[in-house]
């Protein structure tokens, strides 16, 4: 199934001292950046917040959540509005180590859903609606997930400003994906940031 991508870059960072979170870099990449070579063949990729350089060789559609500031789920439904796809990533844009097979992964776990029987056996269950990753600690990684588009429009609050990101991706028909430490990590603090770079020399 064809896919979009909505990759989330907008929030004040207060535990990075304010600074511009997606242009931290690793490895000599922006996290941005990262993140936009993960969803690059994605069908249309879209980045909610401020219009800052990026490296993709295509284009890229830019949009703001309203209101500014609102959180991720205000970010999510401004997203939405541009995806057309049946399928669509939703992504932090703080995620170093993401890659375009993790991607992959969590496009197939949904996409290929539609023929799933019941535990016995039986067929008529209702399809999975979204597949995330979930970290070595059991952790659901809420902003590192492909969702099925027309649910997503349906679970979004008529008022999303402020509104838990849990309560809108969180489902019985959603399908877990383990993940390792690496490619789960999101930096939030500075001491993740470090790790990420740390992890990133090793690699090379």
């Amino acid at each position: 199934m064809s896919w979009d991508a909505v990759v989330l870059a907008g929030g004040s960072a207060r535990r990075l001292g304010g600074a511009d979170k997606p242009l931290a870099t690793v490895g000599g990449r922006t996290l941005l950046d990262r993140v936009l070579a993960a969803v690059a063949t994605a069908r249309e990729v879209i980045v909610v917040g401020p219009v800052r350089p990026v490296r993709l060789a295509r284009p890229v559609a830019w949009t703001c959540e309203r209101p500014p500031g609102g959180g991720p789920v205000a970010a999510l439904a401004a997203g939405l509005e541009l995806v057309s796809a049946p399928l669509v990533a939703v992504l932090a844009a703080d995620l170093p180590f993401l890659t375009a097979g993790t991607v992959a992964a969590l496009v197939r776990a949904v996409g290929g859903a539609d023929r799933e029987t019941t535990g016995a056996g039986q067929r008529g269950a209702a399809p999975l609606w979204g597949a995330l990753l979930i970290d070595p600690a059991g952790r659901r990684q809420y902003l590192t997930g492909v969702w099925r588009t027309s649910v997503l429009r349906a679970r979004l609050p008529t008022a999303p400003a402020g509104v838990a990101l849990r309560s809108v991706l969180a489902g019985p028909r959603v399908v877990a994906v383990p993940a390792d430490e690496r490619t789960t990590l999101d930096c939030d603090e500075p001491a993740d940031l470090e790790r990420a770079r740390r992890w990133a020399r090793m690699a090379r």
